[in-house]
């Protein structure tokens, strides 16, 4: 919750005002062909932007993370053949940044069409990386056997994917579309090579990025007056040509850890068909099926691979999906739904001994543990229109998961939830102009008997607590929206959500999730002063708490509490206008302050010192401005202001073993400003 990722817009869209110099073209007028209004236009941008500092979380996805001048180059060009009713169209977003995208298509409406496409994005690390650990990006890496001061190291990463597709209309309602993309992945990440245990120690270890990614999909459709079908074939596949990280120095207790073996390869298969019925003009059926085989059997890097008995992990994870549903209005006042969903995640993967070394009194015994997981959910709903403008909705939602588990675990289980919800809105149009609606739901959520963690000799462990997604919940929730449009020129709406949550203790400590609850109030309006003039507004907030409680060795009394709270405050404001006839101008202000609370204390035993709260505040001012120097030509000023502020105490000083760094500018201010020329054409 405490980091952002910051994403900047190409010149068109960025904020940005014009020197006032425009203001002496005030009486010059521009003439519109009303006629030329119909024929598709096409637009090219050109120009440069500087950034005053460098802005590790300004310009993270877009490379305009350093201080200096950039290239900013936008395109839409659109061609239609009025004679055969074919399009030609290519689009170019940030030309002149890291973050590019190019589009070309051809087609003609409702009968074929292809497309190329091109797109390309960085990410830059948003943590400054100081480190005396050579290699880095490639699957070898040196570290120092001592504590070593080094230099800042910028980490990357870079997709680059490209696209094409094709479809095809044809006789009898029947249509066939093929995608295919391939993206390219580069660069190196966060990663460290440790252990515990007590010995705390941690080596960067920088993850080199290097694989492919490809997905191809297949899909035949049918579009009839009554029957409607959409099936066929998606698939992915995972290459990284990285298959295990290699070490040289470094800590003497950490030397048995190489070579750390990277994500396998991987692929997924898919056939797919889903579709729906009219009955008649007031019911509806429809349905989906599906079954996906997921497989990874990338061959073992590891020298003990021949000890298991296995030359791969034989990984397979099988799901089936089936879904339909149907809607109906038997009367003008009466509408009704039903739907259910089954989803089976089968993994079928092998059990094997990979690990040795465990004693009886161990959470583990060596073997993985494949995780299957079947959920079956339905709902039933009704809405009946009520006198004087009410219109009421009640409904059932049902929702059962089982899951597999192993014979010894360090995290207790249940095999099975199953959590029911019952809901009903009331809903009135209360004027012509006010529309309101109240909602309450109620859940509750129990399942089977709890199997505590098992040590490897068989005996109960210690760790008695359920985790949140398993535990018994009570949860009723309430929700207001309110629309208001006294007039055409102005509108409001209101949200209120609140939910509070009860959680059920599962043994005489109470230890466990306690209650939660959770708010979330948005307030949006706009106005329309004249043709010319607009404005926007919004504000938000959400609060979300938590109250849990836990135990580091139970039997000798010590017990602590923690009051989890993320709060997040945001508002917004929105302005567009046209002072004269050459110009327009605009700007958009946005704050927002996220607080991430602990609130830890003691029950009993030894005092607890609570972690420090966690701050993160974003501004961004955007403002634009366009001045016509003729009917089809001008030029952009645009400016922008982003302001990163954090007190996030976890990356004050994060120090590796080997002495690598990471820190964080706790307060980022940045000023763009761009200046580009436009022109239009058709």
């Amino acid at each position: 919750m405490n980091t952002t990722a910051r994403r900047i817009f190409p010149l068109t869209v960025i904020a940005a005002a014009l020197p006032a110099a425009f203001a002496s073209a005030e009486a010059a007028e521009i003439e519109v062909d009303v006629a030329q209004l119909a024929k598709p236009e096409s637009t090219i941008s050109i120009g440069a932007g500087y950034v005053d500092k460098d802005g590790a979380r300004f310009g993270q996805y877009t490379g305009m993370h350093e201080s200096g001048l950039y290239g900013l180059l936008d395109a839409d060009v659109v061609h239609r053949n009025d004679a055969t009713g074919t399009w030609l169209k290519f689009t170019g977003r940030s030309l002149g940044l890291d973050n590019r995208a190019l589009r070309f298509e051809h087609n003609r409406q409702g009968d074929w069409g292809y497309y190329l496409e091109f797109s390309q994005t960085p990410r830059y690390e948003p943590f400054t990386v100081t480190t005396a650990v050579t290699g880095i990006g490639t699957a070898n890496l040196r570290i120092p056997a001592v504590f070593t001061a080094g230099t800042e190291t910028q980490l990357k990463t870079k997709r680059e994917a490209i696209g094409l597709g094709f479809s095809k209309w044809v006789m009898g309602g029947f249509d066939v579309q093929v995608g295919f993309r391939n993206e390219e992945k580069d660069g190196e990440r966060l990663f460290a090579r440790g252990t515990t245990g007590g010995t705390g120690l941690f080596e960067f270890a920088p993850e080199p990025i290097n694989s492919t990614t490809r997905q191809l999909e297949v899909t035949l459709g049918y579009t009839g007056q009554k029957l409607q079908l959409s099936g066929g074939y998606y698939g992915t596949t995972y290459n990284n040509k990285n298959p295990a990280l290699n070490f040289a120095g470094g800590n003497a207790g950490l030397s048995t850890f190489t070579p750390i073996a990277l994500p396998p390869d991987n692929q997924s298969h898919q056939l797919h068909l889903s579709g729906g019925y009219n009955f008649t003009s007031t019911t509806r059926a429809s349905f989906k099926a599906a079954y996906t085989r997921a497989t990874q059997t990338d061959a073992f890097i590891l020298p003990t691979a021949a000890s298991v008995g296995r030359s791969d992990l034989g990984g397979r994870v099988d799901t089936t999906l089936m879904q339909m549903g149907v809607s109906a209005r038997p009367l003008s006042k009466l509408s009704l739904l039903a739907n259910i969903r089954y989803e089976d995640r089968d993994d079928k993967t092998p059990i094997a001994r990979y690990f040795t070394g465990a004693t009886a009194t161990s959470t583990f015994n060596g073997d993985n543990e494949p995780r299957s997981i079947r959920r079956t959910s339905g709902k039933v709903e009704a809405s009946y229109q009520l006198p004087m403008s009410f219109r009421v909705t009640g409904g059932v939602d049902y929702e059962e998961k089982k899951r597999s588990a192993s014979a010894v675990r360090v995290v207790s289980q249940r095999d099975r939830t199953d959590e029911t919800s019952y809901r009903v809105e009331l809903r009135r149009s209360m004027s012509d102009t006010v529309t309101g609606a109240l909602a309450y739901v109620h859940s509750d959520r129990s399942g089977s008997p709890f199997s505590t963690t098992v040590l490897n000799n068989g005996t109960a462990g210690s760790n008695l607590i359920a985790p949140i997604h398993l535990a018994d919940r009570k949860r009723d929730k309430v929700r207001l929206s309110l629309n208001w449009n006294p007039t055409e020129q102005f509108g409001l709406q209101f949200m209120l959500d609140e939910a509070r949550d009860d959680y059920r203790a599962r043994d005489a400590l109470g230890l466990g999730p306690q209650k939660g609850k959770a708010q979330s109030y948005s307030l949006d309006g706009s106005y329309t002063f004249s043709d010319t003039w607009q404005a926007t507004a919004w504000a938000s907030r959400n609060d979300n708490r938590m109250d849990q409680t836990t135990a580091v060795g139970a039997a000798a009394g010590q017990i602590w509490a923690a009051a989890l709270r993320n709060r997040g405050d945001a508002f917004g404001l929105g302005v567009r206008g046209k002072p004269m006839a050459r110009l327009e101008i605009g700007a958009d202000l946005s704050y927002s302050d996220i607080t991430d609370e602990y609130q830890q204390q003691a029950i009993t035993g030894t005092a607890r010192t609570s972690l420090p709260d966690v701050s993160t505040k974003l501004t961004s001012l955007k403002m634009f401005g366009k001045f016509a120097l003729q009917k089809n030509a001008g030029v952009r000023l645009d400016y922008i202001y982003d302001r990163f502020n954090t007190n996030d105490w976890t990356w004050t000083n994060f120090t590796y073993t080997d002495g690598t760094t990471l820190t964080q500018k706790p307060n980022q201010k940045v000023h763009f400003i761009g200046i580009s020329y436009y022109y239009r054409w058709q």
